[in-house]
């Protein structure tokens, strides 16, 4: 099937979380546009054109399978790409800058700056550039900036369409999304590029779900959605904290401020802290931005988010060291999930990755567990000294431990024999339910020793 059969070639620069999945729903829901995604990541590629994919999300392989060599392609050709499309969404790797200016806060925007050069070094023919990866407010202008420098001839339209598809929920996030987002320009080729975009969702996403705004709008949305997310997590962990000073139950709290409509349920569970390539990055990008505009007062409120989560991780921590009586030297420990969250095997930022550290610190001797993230999980603690073992199956995983700490809220979890495992640990037995999933009086009347986040303890000691 060649691209003159199709109303317009789509390319997606970038074959991560956000690209593969996003292009996938836009070739099962598009059939008249061709989809191409390219990685400079020959590996990454090989995989998507694999029954193995590089990342697991519900339903992505059924729908990958449906429409790839059809409508759907992956490539390292990423020149012939940018060559032959008519659009092309720019979803490449954007992460904190970890040196100079801004080190710690800031986006590095090295890749964006090397993909619109090479955008730009490879068109032939005008172009929309749509940015989908989390960007700085007013990026797009150094996008066009860098596209029209020289003498080039070319014209691109740069619009900004932030996603915000929740991994393990990103397939049906992107089917049946909240609203999407499109800024452009108010110009008339701005305007008209703009449509050209929504073209393409109108072909299943309700036309109320669209919203359209200005470049800086579009780019700042998405940096405020997370940041105001990541603050409900953080608020409801600090209420956790006081709820087991107090003997209050946090899940009753959350239940009870929950059902105001004025703040609604989401994102009200406690827990070890939020993880993720996002929540951290992007708070701290809206610090880096206040701080450059001087904004003191207005940084400091969002970057105690942060500190707040760092706190709770920490605070997981003692809470275990201290219940096992001040010492965990030799211990053996079963960690159930490494995950950020269920449903996917992302680890980036992962509470997981920070609680295993301090632990390994405490010398205790870890036996990881988790369904898809095991891989990740040896590749993030590879580095760091101390006795650890990655087990696939929790009930070998349990054997001879002092305790468990859960720390992703896996629905498997739930369905585990705990009498059995109970049998395997060492006695007293331990569990610390980092994510208050598990049913705790059953485990206190089994024999363990139970420890929620916000709720007081339920102890035979």
């Amino acid at each position: 099937m060649t691209s003159k059969k199709f109303k317009k070639n789509i390319l997606c620069i970038g074959a991560g979380y956000v690209g593969g999945p996003t292009m996938t729903i836009i070739a099962n829901k598009c059939p008249d546009y061709k989809v191409t995604v390219v990685d400079i990541s020959k590996e990454r590629i090989d995989a998507w054109n694999s029954d193995k994919l590089p990342i697991f999300e519900p339903g992505l392989l059924e729908r990958v399978l449906s429409v790839r060599g059809k409508n759907l392609f992956f490539s390292t050709e990423i020149d012939l790409g940018i060559n032959e499309a008519d659009i092309i969404f720019v979803s490449v790797n954007t992460p904190t800058k970890m040196f100079g200016e801004g080190a710690g806060k800031a986006v590095d925007l090295q890749f964006i700056e090397q993909t619109a050069r090479r955008i730009k070094n490879n068109s032939k023919t005008n172009k929309i550039v749509v940015e989908k990866s989390t960007l700085p407010v007013r990026a797009a202008e150094a996008l066009a900036t860098i596209l029209h420098s020289g003498d080039n001839s070319v014209e691109f339209e740069i619009l900004s369409n932030p996603e915000f598809m929740a991994e393990g929920t990103g397939v049906s996030d992107m089917e049946n999304p909240d609203r999407i987002l499109i800024g452009s320009r108010d110009t008339v080729s701005g305007l008209a590029a703009r449509d050209i975009l929504m073209d393409i969702y109108l072909h299943w996403v309700p036309k109320e779900r669209l919203i359209t705004t200005n470049l800086w709008s579009s780019e700042l949305s998405k940096l405020v959605a997370n940041a105001v997310l990541a603050q409900r997590i953080s608020s409801i962990n600090t209420i956790a904290s006081l709820c087991e000073a107090t003997e209050a139950d946090v899940t009753e709290v959350s239940r009870a401020i929950g059902m105001d409509s004025r703040i609604g349920s989401k994102f009200l569970n406690a827990g070890p802290g939020f993880g993720g390539s996002c929540f951290r990055k992007d708070i701290l990008n809206l610090v880096y931005l206040c701080e450059y505009y001087q904004l003191n007062e207005v940084a400091a409120f969002w970057e105690q988010v942060v500190s707040i989560n760092d706190y709770q991780m920490e605070r997981y921590v003692k809470r275990i060291l201290q219940a096992m009586f001040n010492t965990l030297v030799g211990k053996k420990m079963a960690v159930f999930g490494f995950a950020f969250k269920p449903d996917t095997g992302d680890t980036r930022d992962a509470p997981a990755i920070y609680i295993c550290k301090r632990l390994l610190e405490e010398k205790a001797c870890l036996k990881i567990t988790d369904p898809y993230a095991l891989d990740n999980a040896r590749n993030d603690l590879q580095s760091i000294e101390g006795k650890k073992e990655f087990i696939e199956d929790p009930y070998k995983a349990v054997e001879g431990v002092h305790a468990i700490a859960l720390i992703t809220e896996w629905s498997s979890y739930k369905k585990l024999d705990y009498r059995k495992i109970f049998e395997k640990m060492e006695k007293p037995a331990f569990i610390f339910d980092g994510r208050n999933c598990l049913d705790h009086q059953a485990l206190y009347k089994i024999g363990f020793n139970v420890y929620p986040v916000g709720k007081p303890e339920l102890s035979h000691l």
